[in-house]
């Protein structure tokens, strides 16, 4: 795989290692990483030679911390002309690993929970902070209460906290904790792990478990929300993505 500007890729054997690679601004996501994520994935996807993806982030400090807000603050209409689509790992039926090696919040949690498998440090924090910031987390509205109970689910989309690793395996929102030095490693026992089975067999087994969730996920973000239609066009979806990058607290209005 060539080169991107935002991501780094290789391929070793039938694994492909894919590395956001924006670690100034915690790998946070734009239009243009966004687009190089689909662009790698779809290589990825119709590569028979490559069975299975690893995704990371570059340091040590976050996996992905969502969309870039200071991006959004700089570009407020663009922001507001941003509509729900397919994220950059849908409809590929190879298996994907996330190794987490920091923050996975907002949009970077979204990201991570399309991956089949999670695999963290143990100081990675997990959570969708977008009401704080304004904001709403539309994938992951939908897809929290359906991996954890219902309470459990509302209490981090309403609150916008943060868990650690240690809780969001608990709850089962992730697959495995280990100390960062053994974050690839245990990425890697996984895929060798799946590597031992039939790649077709493995691809037609994960359609069969989630091609109906990810549909209903898919119509449910496609779906026009009236209110999710009033927070675009509000002051507050402006105030936050700003507070954000003013470094101050954001002064909201409900309107």
């Amino acid at each position: 795989m060539p080169e991107f500007e935002h991501l780094l890729t290789e391929s070793r054997g039938h694994v492909a290692y894919l590395t956001l690679n924006r670690p100034e601004v915690l790998n946070a996501i734009n239009p243009a990483v966004l687009a190089e994520l689909t662009e790698a994935m779809r290589r990825f996807r119709d590569n028979p030679d490559l069975w299975v993806a690893v995704l990371t982030g570059t340091g040590e400090r976050a996996f992905c911390a969502g969309w870039d807000l200071k991006w959004h603050a700089a570009n407020p209409e663009a922001s507001r002309a941003l509509r729900p689509s397919a994220g950059p790992l849908a409809d590929c039926w190879k298996p994907i690993i996330a190794a987490v090696n920091g923050y996975a919040v907002g949009g970077g949690l979204e990201l991570a929970l399309d991956c089949d498998i999670i695999v963290a440090v143990e100081d990675a924090r997990f959570g969708v902070p977008e009401p704080r910031r304004g904001q709403m987390t539309d994938k992951g509205a939908q897809r929290l209460p359906r991996i954890l109970p219902l309470k459990l689910a509302m209490g981090l989309l309403l609150t916008g906290k943060l868990i650690d690793a240690a809780e969001a395996y608990r709850v089962g929102l992730i697959n495995e904790v280990v100390p960062r030095e053994q974050l690839m490693a245990a990425a890697e026992r996984w895929a060798e792990e799946i590597l031992e089975c039939s790649p077709l067999a493995i691809q037609a087994t994960k359609q069969a478990a989630i091609q109906d969730l990810a549909r209903l996920i898919e119509e449910g973000r496609a779906r026009p929300y009236s209110l999710q239609g009033r927070l675009r066009d509000s002051q507050d979806f402006v105030e936050g993505p700003r507070a954000f990058a003013e470094r101050r607290k954001p002064v909201w209005t409900g309107r």
